[in-house]
């Protein structure tokens, strides 16, 4: 079949890259999250609301990770989402594999393996996991380049035959620790999100562990380099070094030996614009912070760059001194609403404490006002919490935030009372309780509200749709023990828990669910236009204590995976249990469930080739990964 020359199709959502053959078309998805900004959005309409229960498994392909021993490694979830170009598809998998199928029927083309478990288990809690590749078109050439940042690498490969481009870095390596503030380990560093690619620069955070406070733990600094040569162009400080904007917001100095406050979460882009949002986390550790008083620019913030200098344009804080984990855990999404007749391009920031924190994308103003509101304060020996938090008064919260006596776990009145007097032990309060001895409930938990999925955006209607969890936790401090084996390394007086299980009988959650939910905000109002349960959890409902009990049809289940909407009205999203669903964007009606027999794991995305709509979805862990691909 002859092919003609590729056009642009302009679409609200933005440009999709569309390459027209004779008699059929083929639809890429080349960003992680569909476009730059973010928006998972899908302008197919092959797969509409009448025809979605007929699609069916067009292909699976599995990752056949297994544990290894001789490094102590074990695959995670696989959380990746593909991206499709010209008739190929890109995915990486939890050990850090690049992997190219064909689209149609996922036979392998070829693989990449970086050997990322020769550095050991990562230690940022989720273990090996990783969620995207980006791509880089030559303009001049046509021929695409595969960008991967593995632990402490960011690697180039060609396209085409998934070799390393050897002209690029060393032998088509970058090491990322060289350049940082200070001597880092490799195995105290790590990545999980897809670079962003703006022109010649390809952009990378990192992730690290959260728990101890190492005397010097990796810094979180935002880099670009040079897509061809690999050359670094521009780091950003995510702790101002002294002299910068920003620095005398750490007291005592504490910007000289802080680290983390890094950019784990996905970036999006304003490519038009040339503007940069980055989701900044919260410095170490998550929970105590006498070691670094003040309000601590620029941690759990969101921060505006000139993506071609890496100069800050704005910036706002969502968290002052964090002690809750708070980080804004979700790619920033960029949206356009209309309010009053006018039209704001807008981004939008879901956080874990179950915000919308929204502002225009150019100037940082704030759509709407977000009041700084007195909250407790800490009375942990040296911390000095900050007395108010930013709190929107739209959007509407997207979780249920708070834990009281009203809240116990509820489905049977003797598990009610236990609950009850289980969360008498624990100190309670509304949303930014502060960690103590006593152990703080804190909801949402360290899981969110949000997390790295995000928010799926329809820019037909002005629609958000958000994948929530609605689990609470324990922050509780306890005293570090100095004299065990990580004295010498360790410089904190605490140790901190985020725990979100084990904490009511037989390890159900203490307070009430449902535990996951999908939330539909109108983003031209910021009202909450409807909230489902979503996903069940098969774990929780054979616990013995529930034997014999009538129970919700759905328990909702925790998921940090995210979704996409499609402009036939359809959401496409993973519950975080072993279900592939598509609901109804008018009312969250389940209109399609798909069973996986494993957890789902990844935020879907769609294609379309040969003028066929494919869906796909990675699910499982270990051995049981696999990429789920359907079609009608």
């Amino acid at each position: 079949m002859c092919s003609i020359d590729a056009r642009r199709i302009a679409t609200t959502a933005g440009l999709i890259l569309a390459s027209v053959f004779a008699g059929a078309q083929n639809v890429n998805w080349p960003y992680y999250g569909g476009d730059q900004g973010g928006m998972k959005f899908s302008a197919l309409t092959q797969v509409t609301k009448q025809n979605v229960s007929q699609l069916k498994l067009a292909w699976e392909w599995k990752t056949d990770e297994k544990d290894l021993k001789e490094f102590a490694t074990k695959p995670g979830v696989f959380e990746a989402t593909p991206l499709v170009v010209d008739g190929t598809m890109y995915l990486v998998t939890p050990y850090n594999r690049v992997v190219a199928l064909d689209p149609v029927t996922g036979k392998e083309k070829w693989s990449y393996d970086p050997e990322a478990y020769k550095d050991g288990q990562p230690p940022n809690g989720t273990g090996f996991v990783h969620r995207g590749i980006a791509l880089r078109k030559d303009s001049a050439t046509g021929t695409y380049t595969v960008y991967l940042n593995t632990r402490s690498t960011l690697l180039a490969l060609n396209a085409a035959t998934g070799k390393l481009i050897p002209t690029f870095g060393k032998d088509g390596k970058v090491n990322l620790l060289e350049g940082l503030r200070w001597q880092v380990d490799p195995k105290r560093y790590t990545n999980t999100s897809p670079p962003v690619v703006y022109k010649n620069l390809v952009i990378v955070g990192n992730g690290v562990g959260d728990r101890l406070m190492y005397k010097q733990d990796p810094p979180g600094d935002v880099r670009a380099y040079d897509a061809i040569t690999g050359k670094q162009i521009w780091s950003f400080h995510t702790v101002p070094w002294t002299g910068e904007y920003g620095a005398d917001t750490w007291k005592e100095n504490s910007n000289e030996y802080t680290g983390h406050t890094n950019v784990w979460a996905p970036m999006t882009l304003d490519e038009k614009r040339g503007l940069l949002y980055m989701p900044v986390s919260t410095p170490s550790n998550d929970f105590y912070g006498a070691r670094r008083k003040g309000m601590g620019l620029f941690a759990d913030s969101l921060v505006c760059l000139d993506a071609a200098t890496g100069k800050r344009k704005w910036h706002y804080q969502l968290v002052h001194h964090g002690l809750w984990d708070y980080d804004p855990p979700s790619p920033p999404s960029l949206i356009t609403i209309k309010m009053a007749g006018k039209t704001i391009n807008a981004v939008t920031q879901p956080t874990k404490q179950g915000y919308l924190y929204t502002f225009d994308r150019v100037t940082g103003k704030p759509v709407w006002p977000i009041v700084e509101t007195p909250v407790e304060q800490s009375t942990i020996k040296g911390e000095e919490s900050w007395p108010t938090q930013p709190i929107p008064t739209l959007p509407e919260p997207i979780a249920p935030q708070g834990v009281s006596l009203d809240d116990a776990f509820d489905l049977s009145p003797e598990l009610h009372a236990e609950a009850i007097e289980r969360l008498k032990t624990l100190k309670l309060g509304p949303l930014f309780t502060p960690p103590s001895y006593q152990g703080s409930m804190m909801r949402p938990g360290i899981l969110g509200g949000a997390n790295w999925g995000g928010a799926a955006f329809d820019p037909q209607t002005g629609m958000l749709y958000i994948k929530v969890n609605n689990m609470a936790a324990v922050a509780k401090l306890g005293i570090f023990d100095h004299t065990g084996p990580r004295a010498k390394e360790v410089d904190s007086d605490y140790v901190t828990e985020g725990r979100t299980n084990g904490l009511f009988h037989d390890g159900l959650p203490i307070v009430k669910g449902p535990y996951g939910l999908v939330t539909a905000i109108n983003m031209n109002t910021g009202k909450k236009v409807w909230q489902v349960p979503f996903g069940d959890d098969a774990e929780m409902r054979a616990n013995p204590a529930l034997k014999g009990l009538k129970l919700p049809d759905k328990l909702g289940a925790v998921g940090t995976m995210g979704a996409i909407v499609t402009k036939t009205g359809l959401l496409f999203v993973g519950g975080g249990d072993a279900a592939f669903h598509a609901l109804d964007v008018v009312d969250g009606k389940d209109l399609w469930t798909f069973g996986t027999k494993v957890r789902t794991g990844g935020t879907p995305m769609t294609y379309m080739i040969g003028g066929k709509q494919y869906i796909a979805i990675a699910v499982g862990s270990g051995d049981s990964a696999s990429l789920m691909v359907f079609t009608l």
